[in-house]
C-alpha cells in the first residue's frame, strides 16, 4: 500500500464530505425562501452520495483507510441532506398550512432518526426494508405535485409509519429484479425533476403526471413485488 493509495482514498472521503457544504448552501436557500436554490443544491448533494459509496468500494477505501469510517460520514451527512433540510423547507414553506406542516416536519426528522439507528434497514435482495427516509425526494415531489394539504399529510403519515415496516423499498441501483425498468424510471424521474427546477415548479400538466407516475412506482415497486412473491407462495401447492 503507496501513499498515493491513501491520498486518493481520502480523497473519497472529502468528496463525501463536500455533502455538508452543499447541505450548508442548502440550508441558507431554504431559510431565504429560495426552493429550486435549495433544491438544487440537495440535487447535487444526492448526485454525490451516488457515486462516492461505488468509488470507495473499487478501491477498497476501508482496508486502505482503516481508521475513517466513509458509512459513518455518510450517514452523518445523509441525515442533513435526506431529512433535516427537506423537513425544514416543508415547515418552511407552509405547504400543508403552519399547524399540519409543523407535525409533518416533526415526525420526519423523529422517526427518520431512529430509523439510522436501525442495523436492518437492507434486506439480502438488496431493497431497503422500510420507508428509506428519502424525504429529499418526497418533499421535492409534493412542491412539484402541489396536492391538497391534507392529502400531503396523509403522504407524509404513511411513509412515517412504513419506516417501521418490515416493507420492502426500492434501490433502483442494486435491486437485480428489473434493474433495466428501475433505472429507466429513476432518470425519467431525475430529468422531470431537473426540468421542474428550471421551470420553477409551474409545471405542464403532462409533466406533473409524469412526476406523479414516476413516483409512485418509486415508491411501490418494492412493496407490489413483495405482495406478488406473497400471494405467488400462497397460491403454490403444498407438499404432499
Amino acid at each position: 500500500m503507496t501513499k498515493w493509495d491513501q491520498w486518493r482514498a481520502f480523497g473519497v472521503h472529502l468528496l463525501t464530505a463536500s455533502g455538508a457544504l452543499w447541505a450548508f448552501l442548502s440550508i441558507i436557500a431554504a431559510a431565504e425562501g429560495r426552493w429550486v436554490a435549495m433544491f438544487g443544491w440537495l440535487g447535487f448533494a444526492l448526485f454525490v452520495d451516488g457515486i462516492d459509496g461505488p468509488i470507495a468500494r473499487r478501491i477498497s477505501i476501508r482496508e486502505v483507510l482503516p481508521n475513517w469510517s466513509g458509512e459513518l460520514l455518510d450517514s452523518i451527512i445523509d441525515y442533513v441532506t435526506y431529512v433535516i433540510i427537506p423537513a425544514f423547507a416543508l415547515y418552511q414553506a407552509g405547504l400543508m398550512g403552519p399547524r399540519l406542516s409543523f407535525i409533518s416536519s416533526a415526525l420526519i426528522v423523529f422517526s427518520s432518526a431512529i430509523y439510522y439507528a436501525d442495523l436492518r434497514m437492507k434486506t439480502k435482495d438488496n431493497f431497503f426494508r422500510g420507508f428509506p427516509v428519502t424525504w429529499n425526494m418526497l418533499v421535492f415531489t409534493l412542491f412539484a405535485l402541489k396536492l391538497h394539504e391534507a392529502v400531503s399529510f396523509l403522504i407524509v403519515l404513511v411513509s412515517v409509519v412504513a419506516t417501521f415496516l418490515p416493507i420492502k423499498f426500492l434501490h433502483p441501483v442494486r435491486v437485480v429484479r428489473l434493474r433495466a425498468l428501475n433505472l429507466f424510471v429513476f432518470a425519467l424521474w431525475s430529468v422531470l425533476a431537473i426540468a421542474c427546477l428550471v421551470l420553477e415548479f409551474e409545471l405542464p400538466t403532462a409533466m406533473r403526471w409524469g412526476i406523479a407516475a414516476s413516483s409512485i412506482y418509486l415508491y411501490c415497486f418494492g412493496g407490489a413485488t413483495q405482495l406478488s412473491s406473497w400471494l405467488s407462495r400462497r397460491k403454490a401447492p403444498s407438499a404432499v
